[in-house]
C-alpha cells in the first residue's frame, strides 16, 4: 500500500470516526481539550504506521533521518521531533479502533496464544520507574520477566481477530471467553489453555477449544481435522514473531506509558495492513501452509 493510499483509508476513517468519538465523550462528560495540533490525527497516524513497516529501530532516528528530510513534501505542516511525541498519545484511542475496524474474515478455525511484553531487563525491575505500579514480574517458559502480557487471536488467514493486554500475572484462560465472544467454530491453543470449564463454556456458545493433553492426562480422541489444525498452531507464534521482529511492538527504551500502547497499537496495525500474512488453507486432503 503506497502513502497516499494508506493516507486516505485512515483519513476517511477519522472523518466519520472523529466527530462520535468527540460526541461520546461529551455525553459522558469527559472533558476534551481542543485539537491545536497543525498537523491532523491522521497524519500522525500514518507516520506511526510507516514507521513500523520500515527497517529503522528507534522511532527518533526514523523522524530525523526520514520523516524530516524525506517527507516534508508529504506532510507541509510537520512538527518538531518533541512536539510530535507529546501528540503522539492523543492518537492511541482512533489508531486502536482503526486497527479493529480493519476487514477480518470469519473463517471458523481460530488460533490463540498469550505473549510478554518485556518493558525492561529483569536485572532492573528495581530501577525501572516509567512503568511503576504497573507492570509485574513474572514467570514464562523463556524465564522471568517484567512488563506485561499481550494475548491474541488469530484467523487461519493470519487476521487479528481480538486481543487484549493484561498484567504479567494473568492467568491465559481467564481473558479467552471476552476474545473470542463472537466467534464460532475451532479454537486452537497450547496446553495452558486446559481447562474443562473453560471448553464446556465455549462449545455452548459454539466454538470447540482443541488442545493437546498433558502428559499425566488420558489421550483424547480426536479427529484427523482436528489433529491436523493442531499441528499448524504454529500460525499464532509466527505471527507474534512478525509484530515483535518486524513491528516491533516489544522495546525497553519506553519514556510514557501513553506512547507505550501507542507504539503497541501502531505495530498491530502496521502488521495488519501487511498484504501477505502467515495463513494456512484447505484442500480435499487437508492443510496446506501457504
Amino acid at each position: 500500500m503506497s502513502l497516499e493510499d494508506l493516507y486516505c483509508v485512515v483519513d476517511d476513517f477519522c472523518k466519520e470516526f472523529m466527530p462520535e468519538w468527540h460526541a461520546s465523550l461529551i455525553e459522558n462528560k469527559v472533558r476534551q481539550k481542543p485539537w491545536l495540533c497543525q498537523m491532523s490525527p491522521s497524519e500522525i497516524m500514518v507516520i506511526m504506521i510507516v514507521f513500523h513497516q520500515q527497517q529503522y529501530r528507534n522511532f527518533k532516528a526514523f523522524y530525523l533521518m526520514h520523516v524530516q528530510k524525506y517527507m516534508k513534501n508529504d506532510f507541509p505542516k510537520l512538527l518538531s521531533y518533541s512536539r510530535f511525541v507529546e501528540q503522539m498519545q492523543s492518537i492511541t484511542v482512533p489508531l486502536f479502533f482503526f486497527l479493529m475496524h480493519l476487514p477480518k474474515s470469519e473463517t471458523g478455525v481460530y488460533f490463540i496464544d498469550s505473549t510478554t511484553l518485556k518493558v525492561c531487563h529483569i536485572k532492573r525491575e528495581k530501577q525501572h520507574k516509567v512503568f511503576k505500579g504497573k507492570a509485574e514480574k513474572s514467570k514464562s517458559t523463556m524465564g522471568w520477566y517484567y512488563g506485561f502480557k499481550l494475548h491474541i487471536v488469530v484467523n487461519s488467514r493470519g487476521e487479528i481477530m481480538n486481543l487484549k493486554l493484561t498484567s504479567a500475572k494473568e492467568d491465559d484462560r481467564k481473558p479467552v471467553e471476552d476474545l473470542t465472544h463472537e466467534l464460532f467454530g475451532k479454537l486452537v491453543g497450547d496446553k495452558g489453555y486446559i481447562s474443562k470449564s473453560l471448553k464446556e463454556k465455549l462449545l455452548e456458545k459454539g466454538l470447540e477449544l482443541l488442545t493437546k493433553v498433558r502428559k499425566n492426562m488420558k489421550a483424547q480422541e480426536m479427529t484427523l481435522m482436528n489433529k491436523l489444525l493442531l499441528r499448524k498452531r504454529a500460525i499464532v507464534e509466527t505471527v507474534i514473531d512478525q509484530l515483535k521482529n518486524i513491528s516491533q511492538i516489544e522495546h525497553s527504551r519506553h519514556r510514557s506509558q501513553n506512547n507505550f500502547l501507542t507504539n503497541l497499537v501502531a505495530g498491530l496495525t502496521a502488521y495488519a495492513l501487511q498484504p501477505k500474512k502467515p495463513s494456512i488453507e484447505f484442500d480435499g486432503q487437508g492443510l496446506v501452509v501457504v
